[in-house]
């Protein structure tokens, strides 16, 4: 017989991530769920004992410092051990960030298994959210910020490793044109991008060579400059505010940067666009949209 002490949260389900349900079980040998499934995406974290998981169509062993993720409304079957039935926490989530989240850590349906060893981490997260448990913004805002320190504990773990090489270079590339991309306007520096992907420098420009054909620093460069190219385009605002929109405290620089990249002034340019559709002009647009094209295709 399993021991458990399970809440499922009826409150309204819409949002970017939410708490469906949450628990802890300690159960009895061979407890087993299903086959069934489940509308939502459930994690199971096994804190101790064994047991097994039938997913997709595989079987996978599992025993303490390892978890599971079952996707919304995949057929699943989950047994507890004969000698060493296990003991678990689980949380079931949802909402429009869910699936992108999931994806991010490197977990899906081919991939359902996780390693961590943030048990009493993850074992006070889900605890937190069994004693937050009545109705109200208080507590929902309470559970929710939970899930979200709950999968980000799994994430630190799950994500990358499992990864070959070739994957965790295009993993490291996106993320960093994404911080660039989120970031360009402030006065952010190539180490700030190393690190906030959690590499050296030295690599990540390797990374960037090899798959955009350029550094990271042109990246930047690059980026920046069209985007302030658009703002010369499409706004009347001043130079000196498109170059601290773009990330640029000092105009100098911003001119001198422009200048290097597009043959000609802030101001120049300017003046070009508004001539009309010349071939000057439209050849600048192209320039733009195909920039912008291939950040956002690496960016899918």
């Amino acid at each position: 017989m399993e021991k458990a002490y399970k809440l499922e949260f009826t409150g309204e389900k819409s949002g970017s991530l939410y708490v469906n349900c949450c628990g802890l079980s300690r159960t009895e040998p061979f407890h087993s769920f299903g086959p069934a499934f489940k509308p939502h995406y459930l994690i199971h974290y096994i804190l101790s004992g064994k047991g097994k998981l039938a997913l997709g169509g595989k079987e996978y062993p599992l025993e303490q410092g390892y978890g599971f993720l079952i996707p919304p409304e995949e057929l699943a079957f989950y047994q507890a051990d004969e000698k060493e039935p296990w003991t678990y926490v689980w949380v079931g989530f949802n909402g429009q960030l869910a699936p992108g989240i999931v994806k991010s850590m490197g977990l899906s349906l081919a991939n359902p298994v996780f390693k961590s060893e943030k048990d009493k981490e993850l074992y006070e997260a889900v605890k937190d959210m069994l004693e937050h448990n009545t109705f109200g913004v208080s507590n929902e805002l309470r559970r929710n910020g939970q899930l979200h320190l709950f999968l980000s504990l799994i994430a630190e773990s799950a994500h990358i490793e499992e990864k070959g090489e070739a994957d965790k270079a295009g993993v490291y590339v996106k993320r960093a044109v994404e911080f660039i991309v989120g970031n360009y306007c402030n006065p952010i520096k190539i180490t700030d991008v190393a690190d906030y992907v959690c590499i050296n420098r030295s690599y990540l420009y390797t990374l960037f060579k090899n798959s955009m054909g350029m550094s990271p620093q042109q990246f930047l460069s690059t980026f920046r400059i069209t985007k302030a190219a658009e703002l010369l385009e499409l706004t009347t605002l001043p130079v000196e505010s498109i170059a601290l929109s773009c990330g640029y405290m000092d105009p100098l620089v911003f001119t001198k940067s422009f200048k290097q990249m597009k043959k000609m002034s802030p101001s120049a340019y300017r003046k070009e666009m508004q001539k009309g559709e010349t071939r000057r002009n439209k050849e600048y647009l192209k320039q733009i949209e195909d920039f912008i094209n291939q950040v956002n295709e690496l960016n899918n």
